[in-house]
């Protein structure tokens, strides 16, 4: 059948099948995969797709709505780590500087986004090149100790984060339907102990990063109140930094929960799930892949510039949002859920309320089981224990332990009487200080010949990531002088 096919059929390469529709590498292959383009097997043992089954797809994605979606559905690690840094984190410490600052703190947007992108490279690479998670990385190249205290920190760092997490989704969910904060957190954590372990995080993420997607409200009511541009653009571009202790503290926060240390660990170990995933596809498929190692980094890199960007996105209009809606009005302070949840009402009105909850919620769904699970593969690495989410309990049973440590522990914060809006802008800083120093274990280990081979960090890369490091390097010095 094969060999009549391509008597009769011009036949396309991926590449050239992903040229003739203008989508990206990654949505192309995710259409043969997924059965809804034909690939058949040619002769040197890469795939093939024949012209009749381009004509079925260039309709199937015709309308602009269609392409997004499929696109959307195509993307793995890269937009799952850029969902779940605008977890309830994200939105907390955003809503409050926003609020706090008015448009002062904007332009960090801006400027933070390529950051963003070369530190998600570095791990994604690490983990593409290794096939091996970060941990696993550091324990063969450098002293236990090191790697350890790294784990630790991070270990800390997204336990406390947990905790403020569970803490606003309980506080959403009363705004909804009145049950006390701390139940609803209780409820939560135990949900999403029971979908970790018994679902699977790779099938149910597949639903929660659409409702993840309802933080784009605040884009849409961005617009909606109708800013001064000029200004808005104006702040965006031109830092102005005030050197006093609460613009520096709101300056580390946001980087805190921007560049977010569980996210270098996660982004690398969920390579490495991608890598075995994708052995397992072309196994399946019967067909190899050609220059696999630079296919894998191409696609990562469309897969991580849209999740940063989406991030990214979200971070500028909930200040900007929040700016225009809250500060202007004298709300300077968010101490409560409802509060948070006013920005929306240009919006969503007397809906605004409902419109927050389910970003609070849905993103915390995504992002708590993202948190657990980084300090669980990296501890399971260096421990040598199984470890992996499609693993069955029984087999990584230390693996899931700790998941569920991390997220029982950050749970019983919530019975202290932490404003919860507070404990989200306190552990953002929190993350800004512990992610120096793993910063710097990061970029140096994504510079080693003997780690990564040819494939170390490119020049932007290596700019940018040690950009970082100076730079909050900085901010934390500033900090201490102006606190002491």
């Amino acid at each position: 059948m094969g060999n009549k096919n391509q008597n009769q059929e011009k036949l396309f390469t991926l590449s050239e099948f992903r040229h003739e529709l203008g989508i990206p590498l990654v949505l192309a292959k995710k259409l043969v995969i997924w059965g809804v383009v034909k690939g058949e097997r040619a002769v040197d043992g890469t795939i093939r797709i024949t012209a009749s089954e381009v004509v079925i797809a260039a309709k199937l994605i015709e309308r602009p709505w269609s392409k997004a979606y499929y696109f959307i559905r195509a993307l793995g690690p890269g937009l799952i780590t850029g969902a779940s840094d605008d977890d309830p984190g994200g939105i907390g410490t955003y809503s409050s500087v926003g609020a706090k600052f008015g448009f002062a703190i904007l332009w960090m947007a801006a400027w933070l986004l390529p950051i963003m992108l070369a530190v998600q490279e570095v791990c994604a690479r690490i983990g593409i090149v290794t096939n091996r998670g970060l941990a696993g990385v550091l324990q063969k190249h450098y002293k236990k100790n090191i790697v350890m205290l790294a784990v630790v920190l991070l270990i800390i760092a997204n336990v406390v984060n947990i905790g403020a997490d569970l803490g606003a989704m309980g506080a959403s969910l009363k705004i909804l339907i009145g049950i006390n904060a701390g139940v609803a957190a209780l409820l939560f954590a135990v949900l999403t102990i029971i979908f970790q372990i018994f679902i699977g995080y790779h099938i149910y993420v597949k639903f929660l990063k659409w409702l993840a997607i309802s933080v784009l409200a605040y884009v849409v009511a961005g617009i909606l109140i109708h800013p001064q541009w000029h200004l808005v653009l104006r702040h965006a571009f031109v830092p102005q930094i005030n050197l006093n202790k609460e613009y520096v503290f709101a300056m580390i926060a946001v980087f805190g929960t921007t560049i977010t240390p569980y996210l270098f660990f996660w982004q690398t170990s969920e390579e490495v799930e991608e890598n075995r995933l994708h052995k397992k596809i072309h196994k399946v498929l019967g067909a190899k892949e050609r220059n696999g190692l630079r296919t894998r980094i191409g696609r990562m890199r469309t897969d991580v510039g849209t999740g940063m960007l989406l991030a990214n996105v979200v971070f500028f209009f909930i200040v900007l949002t929040t700016a225009q809606v809250l500060f202007k009005n004298g709300i300077n302070n968010i101490d409560s859920a409802e509060q948070a949840a006013l920005a929306l009402k240009p919006l969503a009105g007397n809906y605004a309320f409902l419109l927050f909850a389910a970003g609070i919620i849905g993103t915390g769904m995504l992002a708590v089981p993202v948190l657990a699970g980084s300090g669980a593969y990296a501890l399971a690495e260096i421990m040598n224990w199984r470890e992996g989410l499609e693993e069955k309990f029984s087999r990584a049973k230390e693996f899931y332990m700790v998941i569920a440590l991390s997220i029982l522990v950050g749970l019983s914060m919530n019975f202290f009487r932490i404003n919860p809006i507070m404990a989200l802008y306190y552990s953002a800083f929190l993350n800004g200080i512990i992610s120096v120093p793993l910063l710097i274990i990061i970029m140096v280990v994504g510079n080693d010949p003997k780690i990564m081979g040819k494939e170390t960090h490119p020049k932007w890369v290596w700019f940018f990531g040690w950009l970082s490091v100076i730079v909050m390097f900085l901010a934390i010095v500033a900090s201490i002088i102006l606190y002491s």
